[in-house]
């Protein structure tokens, strides 16, 4: 039973991130899974639910990568510098193949996918209320400058390494990655009280 939802979950995660969701069809679903239709409506009532549960799961695994690297590190500074780093490794062996499932699913749900689209919202907010804590915890110990902007900062960073992630993904070259990790490395020492 769980195994077989876990299992549904991971590869129409996987082919949504790999492929989007219009694209991705149910057969593509059974055909990944191995199950016929029954076995994957016996779990998700419909195409919809399963998408919504399956970016639930992608967003908990790309969030779990993200938050052991984080955690790893001592100084809010150096957490803020692994924030960096994690996507030059995230952008060659994702947790999740297909890359960054907020970025694909973002585009994709704009305007024909509202629900999806409030959960993507809901995700990339927890991910700029994690990088502006941190921002504000260095700031309490003194590590950050006073008048660094922790909201700001949180989006320069998001914006900065979901647009490398997108160049790199288009063009297929990690240059467009490495430049803005050098970058933002810098930014982020000097953002060094």
């Amino acid at each position: 039973g769980n195994q077989t939802r876990t299992r549904i979950l991971h590869e129409a995660a996987v082919l949504f991130n790999q492929h989007g969701y219009a694209a991705t069809s149910f057969t593509d679903i059974m055909s990944a899974t191995g199950l016929g239709k029954g076995g994957v409506f016996n779990h998700f009532a419909n195409k919809d639910v399963l998408a919504l549960a399956a970016f639930d799961y992608a967003f908990a695994v790309a969030r779990d990568y993200f938050v052991q690297a984080v955690t790893a590190k001592p100084t809010a500074l150096e957490q803020l510098l692994a924030v960096v780093e994690v996507f030059k490794d995230f952008s060659q062996d994702t947790p999740l193949p297909g890359g960054c499932p907020l970025l694909n699913t973002a585009i994709e749900s704009d305007d024909a996918y509202p629900e999806l689209r409030e959960r993507t919202k809901d995700g990339m907010t927890q991910w700029h209320s994690l990088i502006a804590r941190l921002v504000r915890r260095g700031i309490a110990q003194g590590e950050i400058w006073a008048n660094v902007n922790p909201h700001q900062t949180a989006t320069v960073m998001i914006a900065t390494l979901e647009g490398a992630v997108m160049l790199t993904k288009l063009y297929g070259d990690l240059t467009y990655m490495e430049q803005v990790i050098e970058h933002l490395t810098g930014y982020v020492q000097g953002l060094k009280a």
